[in-house]
Formats: C-alpha cells, sequence, structure tokens
C-alpha cells in the first residue's frame, strides 16, 4: 500500500515509516532536487500535519521539510512550476496549523 494510501487511511504511522525510508533513497538514487524526490518529501510533511496526534515537534518539521522543499523547486523549476507552487501552498498551510498549535487558547 502507498504512503499516500495510508495517510489517506487516516494510517498516520505506517505512512510516516513507509516515508521515512523513502526520503533518504529517492535523495541518494535521484538527487535533491529531483521532482520525485520533492513530492516525496511534501507528502511526508503532509502525512506530518494531517495527523491528529501530531506534536509541535512533528509540526516544526514539516514546516522545516516544506521550507527547504520550496527553496529547491523554486530554484529548480521556478515558482511558476506546478509543484513549487503547490509546495509553496502546502507550506503556508503548514506554518499557520503550527502558528494554531503554539498559540494558547485565549481565556474566556
Amino acid at each position: 500500500m502507498s504512503p499516500i494510501t495510508l495517510g489517506n487511511l487516516q494510517r498516520y504511522a505506517e505512512s510516516k515509516a513507509v516515508l521515512r525510508k523513502t526520503m533518504p533513497l529517492a535523495r541518494r538514487v535521484l538527487g535533491e532536487s529531483h521532482e520525485l524526490t520533492l513530492t516525496v518529501r511534501q507528502n511526508y510533511a503532509a502525512v506530518l500535519c494531517n495527523d491528529p496526534s501530531a506534536t509541535l515537534d512533528d509540526m516544526r518539521e514539516a514546516v522545516t521539510t516544506l521550507e527547504e522543499s520550496e527553496r529547491v523547486a523554486r530554484r529548480v523549476y521556478g515558482g511558476a512550476h506546478p509543484l513549487a507552487s503547490g509546495i509553496e501552498h502546502a507550506l503556508r498551510n503548514a506554518r499557520a496549523a503550527l502558528r494554531a498549535r503554539e498559540t494558547p487558547p485565549e481565556a474566556v
């Protein structure tokens, strides 16, 4: 079963485990700037963000992963490329989710 399917089925732990093994392999075989490597990293960040049990460290890791991926995608493919703009969109969402988690709720 693919990590994306696992994530869609809300099997986050399994999806994270598969993607953690896949990311270094994709980097080594395809290179840091390959479209598939960047997509795997984007998917990993998405799984981290979508997991309801994600910790603040998980959310920070997702943001860091997307920031690094966005820089590479923009440099290699340009800002108008669908992958670069998709990563940029995911990064905005991940940052917003992180801010929401970090901000203490207001007292009523």
